[in-house]
């Protein structure tokens, strides 16, 4: 829908600021709750860093994993966060958003967004990083599928619309300022916005600024993550946290920029050095993983997989369409195309597939990612090493997701969901939680701030 189809001088119920997941979510709930949402999104299209994930979305205790036998609990999923973050997370957001998730998956499978294929990423000791049944990447079938929903709801999105501020009313957020296709700016008023415009992933100058230890990394982030959102909200008095804490991916595609799904990892590849020798637990916490990478001498590494691999996991033959994999019928080609000793790497897959077969991984205590030998012919690598994949840090909520203040009082008619907001993630964000986090908290931000707006405020 073009911006000339909509009257832009009504009132709407609610603005929402950025059309990624979290804003596409807020808009589908805030819609069947009765309230009139407007997105506007700067890019020329829809896609946020959302289109870009791969790996897939946690949740615990859900049907899925009780049809396929997995065991799993919300304590478990919120402890293994917290470890996970270093214990700095905001535990009532970790709270709220643990005991959500199943019910989010729920909500997304009525909307005919099936993620029934389960299995795990970095961090986490049980299967539950949910994905399309197939496999494939999670990113695209989302959007395509949210976006189907919001054009049923007949919810109206302008894109090229580039938010300038949020429009302050004796305290109270009443509209945003914004320039549509590089026109005059001008205001549109509201009864709410909220903010999901993503972090700040991309903002070259922003990120040496506040953690000036990233300089030397690329970044899978996609070009409108800018943090544009968060500096709105600081504008009109929203407070922030941890915004140096800036997450470091270890597998990304150096001269593509892609990241290479943590699913090759989870169904069971493993990580060797230029030497064809594994030096870590692949799946332990992507902070921990992105180091030892970084600690070998050239600060590379190689995914090695198999065939039976890369049938369980589609996204490789992306990959492979974009010259990013290296393929050879035995394992002693595949050392010659990777300039290493044919003997070591041999040794090193025979030792893999003995520690899947007794289950145990006597190097690296591996447990999880071990459901299935490396053995069927051809054998495929991917180099990579790290690269800046998400900040954690961004603006403070409450489990409402009203934007607080400094002294913890709310902004009346803000609300900020995904990666804008700080908090649930602390110092370390596992794999398949921001999906789930653009999903459990842009539905809380369209759910209140449709009650908010039926309260018929401001006049």
């Amino acid at each position: 829908m073009t911006y000339q189809t909509i009257d832009l001088e009504k009132l709407f119920d609610i603005i929402i600021v950025g059309a990624g997941a979290a804003g596409l979510a807020a808009a589908i709930q805030a819609k069947d709750e009765g309230a009139s949402p407007v997105i506007f999104e700067k890019m020329p299209a829809v896609r946020g860093n959302t289109i870009k994930s791969s790996a897939g979305m946690n949740a615990s205790e859900t049907s899925f994993q009780l049809d396929q036998g997995i065991t799993d609990s919300n304590e478990l999923f919120y402890a293994e966060t917290l470890i996970g973050g270093n214990k700095t997370n905001d535990q009532e957001l970790l709270q709220y958003f643990v005991k959500q998730s199943a019910g989010a998956i729920d909500w997304l499978d009525s909307l005919g967004i099936s993620l029934s294929n389960i299995t795990t990423t970095g961090g986490m000791s049980v299967r539950r990083t949910h994905r399309p049944a197939d496999g494939s990447a999670i990113g695209g079938y989302l959007v395509k599928r949210l976006m189907k929903n919001i054009e049923e709801r007949h919810i109206p999105i302008v894109l090229n619309a580039d938010v300038q501020r949020l429009v302050l009313d004796k305290g109270v957020v009443t509209g945003v300022e914004v320039v549509i296709e590089g026109m005059t700016s001008q205001i549109v008023k509201s009864r709410t916005v909220i903010v999901t415009t993503g972090g700040f992933g991309f903002n070259r100058e922003m990120l040496n600024k506040i953690a000036p230890q990233t300089a030397h990394f690329i970044t899978t982030n996609h070009e409108g993550s800018m943090g544009d959102g968060i500096q709105m909200i600081q504008a009109v008095g929203g407070d922030v946290r941890d915004l140096d804490q800036i997450q470091i991916h270890p597998t990304v595609h150096q001269e593509s920029g892609f990241l290479m799904t943590e699913a090759i990892r989870g169904e069971g590849a493993v990580l060797v050095s230029s030497k064809g020798e594994r030096f870590i637990n692949e799946l332990d916490r992507r902070d921990v993983v992105s180091k030892a990478v970084m600690d070998l001498t050239d600060h590379c590494a190689y995914l090695i997989f198999d065939e039976h691999l890369k049938q369980r996991v589609p996204a490789v033959g992306f990959y492979q369409s974009k010259q990013m994999v290296l393929t050879a019928d035995t394992l002693a080609d595949l050392a010659g195309l990777l300039g290493m000793q044919e003997d070591t790497l041999k040794d090193t897959i025979y030792k893999w597939n003995e520690s899947v077969r007794e289950q145990k991984d006597r190097q690296f205590a591996r447990q999880t990612g071990m459901d299935h030998p490396l053995n069927l012919s051809p054998y495929h690598a991917i180099k990579i090493a790290p690269g800046i994949h998400h900040t954690m840090g961004g603006v403070i909520i409450n489990k409402d997701t009203q934007v607080l203040k400094p002294n913890g009082q709310n902004i009346p008619g803000l609300y900020a969901a995904g990666e804008t907001v700080g908090g649930l993630h602390g110092q370390n964000r596992i794999g398949g939680n921001a999906i789930a986090e653009t999903i459990v908290f842009g539905r809380q931000a369209g759910k209140q701030a449709a009650q908010f707006s039926s309260k018929g405020l401001p006049e």
